[in-house]
């Protein structure tokens, strides 16, 4: 089956502004093959990719249209070679597939089983070379809009241009996946409508460059809207008793002045009495 996409990857040299590599991508079935079971993740790897998986379900669940985020997702496009495929760390299934709660696997020639709009990959300590040689081959053959290759331990190796904190994959018009960001600093995510700020612990999603209206997951929402619940009761609570301190304060000086006109008056009565 031939793929969805003209198979053509553009590969940009950040350490040489303006050149580009494109190449032909070919379909390799014995080195792209799915291994059976659940690939092993270290507790690291697979906390940076759970947290994005959070923070898309926020995301998610704020669109108009359904919207999916599926973890280690197998995803095949060769109804003639099944197992030859690759599952993202995390991706954007936009629209899910039918059945979605039950998917086992992505298989593009199936009707309703469109290409993720986004995928992310966390580069492992383990095995680096593969998200920094092959990784974008296989993506530009699944067909997915936007790819993101997060290094957040800088494992990559200085043989394939690493170690790149981020890097970001972009389909441009005419069907080619041409890498648009290479570094340490924030990209824009063109399908999220946000950016992507990169630290060596996580990748931050934002809706500005800088990073002051970071996305949160469920569980941070409700922590922020706890604190700032008890804010507003602090808050309340001064206000409160500010409204005491003032209160007490005119009540000290109405007897001051009660106090005052006493005494004037026991003073002109003893003058008048005179």
């Amino acid at each position: 089956m031939q793929a969805r996409i003209d198979p053509v990857v553009t590969a940009m040299r950040s350490e040489v502004p303006g050149v580009a590599v494109r190449y032909p991508v070919q379909t390799r079935p014995d080195a792209w093959v799915l291994p059976e079971g659940t690939v092993p993740e270290s507790i690291p790897h697979d906390a940076v990719a759970q947290r994005l998986k959070l923070l898309l379900e926020v995301w998610a669940s704020r669109l108009a249209r359904p919207a999916t985020i599926a973890r280690n997702l197998a995803i095949r496009w060769l109804d003639t070679s099944p197992t030859v495929g690759i599952d993202p760390d995390v991706c954007v299934l936009e629209p899910p597939p039918p059945g979605v709660n039950e998917l086992g696997s992505l298989c593009l020639w199936k009707p309703g089983h469109a290409p993720p709009t986004i995928c992310f990959e966390v580069v492992s300590r383990n095995h680096p070379h593969k998200d920094y040689s092959e990784i974008q081959d296989r993506y530009a053959l699944v067909g997915t809009r936007e790819l993101v290759v997060f290094d957040p331990f800088l494992a990559g190796p200085r043989t394939l241009g690493g170690p790149l904190l981020l890097q970001v994959w972009r389909r441009d018009r005419v069907g080619v996946l041409e890498r648009v960001h290479a570094g340490d600093s924030p990209a824009p995510s063109e399908t999220l409508g946000a950016w992507l700020i990169p630290t060596t612990t996580t990748l931050e999603i934002a809706d500005d460059r800088e990073g002051l209206r970071r996305w949160l997951t469920w569980e941070e929402l409700a922590v922020a809207e706890q604190a700032a619940t008890e804010r507003e009761r602090v808050e309340k609570e001064r206000e409160r008793a500010e409204k005491e301190r003032e209160r007490a304060e005119k009540e000290r000086e109405r007897a001051a002045r009660l106090e005052l006109e006493r005494r004037i008056a026991d003073i002109e009565a003893k003058v008048g009495g005179r």
